[in-house]
């Protein structure tokens, strides 16, 4: 017999992996301008800029961890900042969504699908496109 314990663990569960697909969906929708169900490295890179001139709120060019808003790590930002002067500016960002869109791309078709998105690398190149 299950527990109503059990039961609602269950549906918790359930309800947490029911949604994924929904965000990534919906995500996939936002950056697919030609609407054929993926999206390629340009799409991702004109998703990615846009979004870098949406955070650059004092309009200098450059992305501090504050105005990336916990999209990165400490690690992750030390990693992207490759002159090391704690900002990044739109090419050391977009050279950033790069590197992860085709971590995101495991069979190198040159898109990114709902699927490969839900992957864990799929939600690295995610946090910085939306």
């Amino acid at each position: 017999m299950i527990t109503r314990r059990q039961a609602v663990g269950a549906l918790l569960t359930l309800s947490v992996f029911a949604s994924a697909p929904a965000w990534a969906a919906r995500l996939l929708t936002k950056l697919d301008p030609d609407k054929d169900g993926t999206v390629d490295l340009a799409e991702a890179k004109n998703a990615a800029a846009a979004l870098f001139d949406r955070l650059d709120r004092d309009h200098d060019g450059t992305l501090d961890a504050k105005e990336l808003r916990g999209r990165l790590n400490a690690k992750e930002f030390a990693a992207a900042d490759p002159d090391k002067d704690g900002t990044l500016d739109k090419d050391e960002y977009l050279a950033l969504v790069e590197q992860r869109f085709k971590a995101a791309d495991p069979d190198n078709d040159g898109t990114v699908d709902a699927k490969e998105l839900r992957s864990r690398a799929g939600k690295a190149l995610a946090r910085l496109l939306r």
